[in-house]
């Protein structure tokens, strides 16, 4: 059943647009990546900042030989943040044509993401003494075709999902499944971080429209509640990216 403040009006859930009714592999990767991460952002420094003190902390304590980063888009940036805790790290993609652009990515990643990298790095040893992080990146990312609805349970030590789970369809039942699919693939008490758009009403991409649930932080946390140890949940200023969305949602935590 849906949360009685999302869609309380509407007579049923399957009437909204889903995952599924989207064609993804029209997806312009270029287009995406220019306007997102063609630069380092404000509110994407604030949210390195919140990830990468919180995979700093938990993830030191033992080595991961599976990270995950889900719906990886056009993003590197939550990859680079799990990059020297696991010996190997899934981006784990739905668009034909963002699986396309991240392999070539990690062969020859463009120049903004060394401004994200430094904002990673920035102060914290444990990014600090990776001295090469594309070759590393290159040698321990793989991309993978797949469904965030069709993760497998158990899989990961440890996670990301970037402005994935609200950002794939209007219908709040998939938005709590994809959350709970991400949250469900990682193993016992493996760190995670996930974001969010708050508030979105859809986006534009080249022209072309893409749905999302317009959810806020109350949403995620009854989401995260049953299956993660919620450390933290952060809301940050964000109103310049595009039209139709009231900042972003940072939630940080481990595996149940």
């Amino acid at each position: 059943m849906a949360d009685p403040d999302l869609h309380a009006l509407a007579p049923e859930v399957t009437a909204w647009p889903g995952n599924a009714d989207v064609d993804w592999d029209s997806f312009d990767s270029e287009a995406y990546f220019e306007h997102n991460y063609g630069h380092l952002r404000r509110e994407d420094a604030e949210i390195i900042r919140i990830v990468a003190d919180h995979f700093a902390k938990y993830g030191p304590q033992r080595w991961r030989a599976n990270a995950i980063d889900v719906g990886s888009g056009t993003n590197l940036y939550p990859a680079l943040t799990m990059l020297p805790f696991a010996g190997q790290v899934t981006l784990y993609e739905r668009a034909f044509t963002n699986c396309t652009w991240l392999t070539g990515q990690l062969v020859e990643p463009a120049d903004s993401w060394h401004q994200f990298w430094q904002s990673i790095s920035d102060g914290r040893s444990e990014y600090l003494q990776v001295a090469e992080p594309w070759e590393l990146l290159h040698s321990r990312a793989e991309v993978v075709r797949g469904n965030v609805l069709a993760l497998r349970p158990g899989q990961y030590d440890m996670g990301t999902m970037f402005f994935v789970a609200e950002s794939i369809t209007t219908r709040v039942d998939e938005f709590r499944r994809a959350t709970r699919h991400f949250v469900g693939s990682l193993t016992s008490k493996a760190p995670f971080a996930a974001a969010f758009m708050r508030d979105s009403s859809g986006y534009i991409v080249a022209g072309k429209s893409f749905p999302a649930c317009s959810i806020t932080e109350k949403h995620v946390e009854r989401c995260l509640a049953p299956l993660a140890y919620i450390e933290d949940i952060q809301v940050v200023d964000s109103s310049d990216l595009r039209e139709g969305y009231c900042g972003m949602i940072v939630a940080t935590g481990r595996r149940r």
